[in-house]
């Protein structure tokens, strides 16, 4: 490629509409891009993009390939913005639009739904905004571990997803509400790109978990968004007056952090145990292992200044192991250590960024029904 080409291509990138960002996920700095789409694209959306076929998307290293004149005058006429205004004509609320962050199968399926399947310009293709879905998914059992297939069912006006464990039953062998549960992909903890853990509120008010996974992409990300799309409905009609970006972000979150933890009960005797600790949103839950069905226990984190803090090192009197570092909530402390000084900063600095948030107004009904648990 020539140097006058090359550098047509970087100042076209940075043109407003392109923003240095990829097309796709937002990512900066693309150095890929698809001169038959006319997008600018990073490694991994690029990656995506090739093995949609090249009569769908043609793709070229900015750097590392050759340009010729014509390719570069598409690049130049087209761009980010403009496949935006062609691809993405309606896109639907409840859909998650992906970041660089996001679940490699989201972003998949974000792009084959965009240039493959044009679900965003043909509105009947989303079959993920339908009230009801059924079909069958891999679930892990609770007792023995084992992914067995399945039967889902969605009823959004009912507020319930069911699964049955017995082909032909009639009665569903859980019955979870849509509307206080949540969903996120975590493809490296079960095992599988299209692995999803759902977590609930059983009877008692304790978080139940259930992980599930599809061998088809796209079928794990509808029923996805079909979760989204019941609880985005009933949010409108519980929340007339509510902005609908807002709404948006109460539908589903991904966890904040995951990992091992070291973990010691209130006494002094007590021994340090190895837990598995998962933060989603403002609780902090641990387990014995990483696919526990049920936490051995959840921890609320308020606000800063509420009797609610984090600090290095243990209370006094306590055994020292590993890494520590101490949570304080109204109830208790929590003696707790890291395997290294990296893991615990990024534990302290998760737990501090949400202890200096303030509580919403749905999180401050959470810790008042917290209160009255304890």
């Amino acid at each position: 490629m020539s140097g006058g080409n090359h550098r047509r291509l970087l100042d076209i990138r940075l043109k407003p509409g392109n923003d240095n960002r990829c097309a796709d996920c937002n990512a900066e700095e693309p150095e890929w891009a698809s001169y038959s789409i006319g997008v600018f694209l990073c490694a991994t959306c690029c990656g995506i993009h090739r093995s949609l076929g090249t009569h769908i998307s043609k793709t070229k290293g900015i750097k590392l390939d050759n340009w010729d004149d014509e390719q570069v005058a598409a690049m130049d006429e087209l761009g980010n913005a403009s496949a935006a205004k062609k691809y993405l004509v309606s896109v639907p609320p409840c859909y998650r639009r992906p970041d660089k962050n996001t679940p490699a199968v989201l972003k998949e399926q974000w792009i084959k739904a965009k240039y493959e399947r044009l679900e965003f310009q043909n509105p009947e293709r989303q079959l993920y905004l339908m009230d009801e879905k059924s079909g069958y998914l891999m679930k892990r059992g609770r007792d023995d571990g084992k992914f067995l297939s399945r039967r889902f069912e969605l009823r959004g006006r009912e507020n319930l997803l069911m699964y049955y464990t017995k082909e032909g039953a009639k009665s569903p062998k859980a019955k979870l509400p849509v509307d206080k549960l949540n969903c996120c992909f975590v493809p490296s903890k079960i095992g599988n790109l299209n692995g999803m853990q759902i977590s609930y509120p059983d009877q008692r008010g304790h978080t139940r978990n259930i992980y599930v996974f599809s061998s088809d992409g796209k079928d794990i990300v509808d029923w996805y968004m079909a979760i989204r799309n019941v609880k985005l409905t009933r949010l409108r009609i519980g929340l007339p007056h509510v902005e609908e970006s807002e709404l948006v972000q109460r539908l589903t979150s991904d966890f904040i952090l995951e990992g091992w933890l070291y973990k010691t009960g209130p006494d002094l005797k007590d021994a340090w145990k190895r837990r598995w600790f998962t933060f989603d949103r403002r609780k902090l839950l641990y387990f014995d292992e990483p696919l526990g069905a049920y936490a051995k226990g959840e921890i609320f984190l308020g606000e800063a200044g509420n009797d609610c803090s984090v600090y290095h090192g243990l209370p006094n009197g306590r055994t020292p192991c590993g890494v520590p570092f101490t949570l304080r909530v109204p109830a208790r402390e929590y003696p707790l250590a890291a395997e290294c000084e990296e893991e615990r900063e990024q534990w302290m600095t998760a737990i501090k960024t949400v202890l200096a948030t303030p509580l919403s107004l749905q999180e401050q009904a959470e810790a008042r029904a917290w209160t009255c648990r304890r």
